[in-house]
């Protein structure tokens, strides 16, 4: 423990940000790095606990409190604090592939479980983390990290998202020859197609998906494994083959909606269709928001991040609608704002929420969403009605081509990834359904596990769920 009185010396100090006025004008980054000198005495408050709960990792009645993946938080707290920059991003990589992705979008179960947050105010894990990543990348100090030997033996991940990524990374590390097939024409799922820009930007996402081909890893993108053809290709091709599609079947929206009706999207096609437009130049037929009159329904990241977008793409207004009360979402008697809800208020004026209130119809006119209906009796003017109600489980086209059981997600044998069809293992969301990006790395890192010890008879990977 570097600083014995730290987390009693040093009060808690989080990046600032960009004015929220000024943020929405463009599609970059808006926190702004502490200095050093700071950021050391961050890492000083960490109070090495005797049994850092921070770490632990645990589902308790729905909600995780700790890191699932185990990270070495105290160690590399300490480091930071210490100065000692190398020995840091080394125990941060000992159990994390990619911390410049949970340093930046992981709501932090790890500070939830912080025991300085029992009394005062929690470490600032996430953001340490972030620092040490980001400050090793600048130094060069991030190297490629090549196997000392194949083992002849090949695999075949599906899928580029957050797990896909994780079990393609761990599996070359020992020495497995891996192949990523991924649908998009860019590797990085969620990652790249389903995260806006300013929170994580693309850039970073393809400085991994290169470090990781130049440590051997292959990527071949623009094919669909849902194809009968394909699958068929890689079970008779690979040793293993490890589906990492995700969840991506959308919960309906539950509304009667006419045939044919314009102006009504679900989050992630939204999402997926801004970041294609501004980060890749593509010009598509899906709308944006722009002057148009928006209702989002949901809660949570994905509802947050299209606020965000639809107010970058100058919507004229927005309402995001919440089936919760609002006391639900108190803390410590104020109603917290993330960045979109800052940002609305300071664009338009208001916080976008409606708590309480729930979508129970629409209406059109000559074939275009013109308004929808409310539970308490309002008709509110929409152009553009997005859905972010989350997801009901994984899609089956993957899952019919190579043969697996299924439900709402992959069905595997128990405390195992192995899918009901020999050498085919599924991982993330797939098989677990909607969570996470550090629940989706740690069950990447997870299947690799497994599928080395498929291979090779042993592993000395590590599984962490």
């Amino acid at each position: 423990m570097g600083k014995i009185t730290g987390f009693m010396e040093y009060l808690r100090q989080e990046t600032s940000s960009r004015p929220p006025e000024e943020r929405v004008k463009d599609w970059e980054p808006f926190h702004i790095p502490l200095p050093e000198a700071v950021r050391r005495e961050q890492g000083g408050r960490c109070m090495n606990c005797g049994v850092p709960y921070c770490q632990s990792g645990i589902d308790w009645e729905g909600s995780v409190f700790g890191c699932p993946l185990h990270n070495l938080i105290p160690e590399w707290n300490d480091m930071i604090y210490a100065g000692n920059p190398s020995h840091a991003l080394a125990r941060l990589l000992k159990t994390n592939s990619f911390p410049e992705f949970t340093g930046r979008v992981c709501p932090a179960p790890c500070e939830r479980a912080c025991i300085c947050g029992l009394y005062g105010d929690a470490v600032t894990i996430r953001e340490n983390e972030l620092s040490v990543i980001e400050s090793a990348f600048a130094a060069g100090a991030v190297k490629r990290r090549r196997p000392p030997q194949w083992s002849g033996k090949k695999v075949a991940v599906v899928g580029s998202g957050p797990a896909g990524l994780a079990a393609a990374d761990q599996l070359n590390r020992r020495g497995h020859s891996v192949t990523v097939v991924e649908r998009e024409e860019r590797p990085g799922g969620l990652l790249t197609y389903g995260i806006p820009n300013m929170k994580l930007p693309k850039t970073v996402v393809a400085r991994r998906v290169e470090l990781m081909l130049d440590e051997g890893v292959s990527f071949v993108t623009g094919v669909d494994a849902s194809d009968p053809a394909v699958a068929r290709r890689l079970l008779n091709d690979y040793d293993a083959v490890v589906l990492c599609c995700g969840a991506e079947k959308p919960r309906p929206l539950g509304l009667e909606v006419e045939e044919g009706v314009s102006g009504i999207l679900y989050g992630t096609e939204f999402l997926k269709a801004a970041v294609e437009r501004t980060q890749f130049g593509k010009d598509l037929t899906v709308p944006s928001a722009e002057g148009k009159d928006v209702v989002i329904i949901g809660t949570g990241d994905t509802a947050s991040d299209c606020v965000a977008t639809a107010l970058r793409q100058g919507c004229r207004s927005i309402v995001q609608l919440v089936r919760r009360p609002r006391e639900d979402y108190l803390k410590n008697g104020a109603l917290p704002l993330d960045y979109a809800h800052e940002e609305a208020l300071a664009v338009l004026g208001e916080d976008p929420r409606r708590f309480g209130i729930q979508a129970e119809g629409i209406e059109t006119e000559a074939g275009r969403l013109a308004a929808v209906v409310t539970s308490d009796g309002d008709l509110l003017p929409c152009d553009l009605l997005i859905a972010a109600t989350g997801f009901s489980g994984c899609e089956g086209s993957v899952c019919d081509a190579f043969g697996v059981s299924y439900g709402c997600t992959v069905s595997t044998a128990e405390n195992s990834f192995a899918a009901s069809v020999e050498k085919v293992f599924a991982a993330g969301d797939m098989r677990r359904g909607q969570s996470l990006v550090v629940w989706a790395i740690a069950e990447g890192r997870s299947v690799a596990a497994e599928v080395d010890a498929y291979l090779m008879g042993y592993t000395n990977l590590v599984r962490t769920v």
